[in-house]
């Protein structure tokens, strides 16, 4: 994670600072973070996870951006935009606002795609960010707690997708009575 306009203005390890370690291992046990990591697993992750700070208004990620893959962030304080720009669109389009224990990035961190929507914060952010460099440290030095983080990364994309899933249904049926009624109107105004 290197310093530029869009990653933090500082970073430094999290377990420099133990209140705010303790805040990330809290957070990480939380439903809308990872499921089913114990204190002590929380607390292993939260050793290889660095602190930063994004002002209001940084573009913590950029969608399409395939040069800076190597972390994910967990956010510890503020509130942050998730937004896409769908091919051919000019105008974004909003997908959520997420707070404290809510993860981001962690699709392009596990397969090293362009990351896929835009995130900016709201307000200053404070986040802890676990490097691809942390994972594998992870792996190495702590192999069944990276199992049961890499497993939580793995449902959290999951509920994702089946949630993309009923939405896509959701415009289906939307655009499938459009094209009804556009059709009953031509038919009517040819009788």
């Amino acid at each position: 994670m290197s310093t530029s306009t869009e990653n933090p203005s500082s970073q430094r390890p999290l377990a420099d600072s133990p209140a705010d370690a303790q805040r990330a291992a809290e957070l990480l046990r939380t439903p809308s973070a990872l499921i089913h990591l114990n204190a002590a697993e929380a607390d292993c992750v939260v050793m290889h996870m660095r602190l930063v700070h994004f002002p209001l208004g940084a573009t913590l990620f950029r969608e399409g951006d395939d040069t800076r893959l190597g972390y994910m962030l967990l956010v510890m304080e503020g509130e942050v935009s998730v937004d896409s720009a769908p091919a051919g669109r000019r105008e974004v389009v909003p997908i959520s606002v997420l707070g404290p224990g809510s993860v981001i990035g962690e699709m392009a961190l596990l397969d090293g795609s362009p990351r896929s929507a835009s995130c900016t914060a709201l307000s200053a952010v404070q986040a802890a960010g676990l490097s691809s460099k942390g994972l594998e440290l992870l792996i190495d030095q702590h192999p069944k707690v990276a199992a049961k983080l890499l497993l939580g990364l793995g449902t959290r994309i999951a509920d994702r997708l089946r949630a993309l899933g009923e939405q896509l249904q959701i415009y289906a049926d939307m655009a499938d009575k459009l094209q009804t009624e556009v059709d009953r109107l031509r038919g009517g105004s040819r009788a």
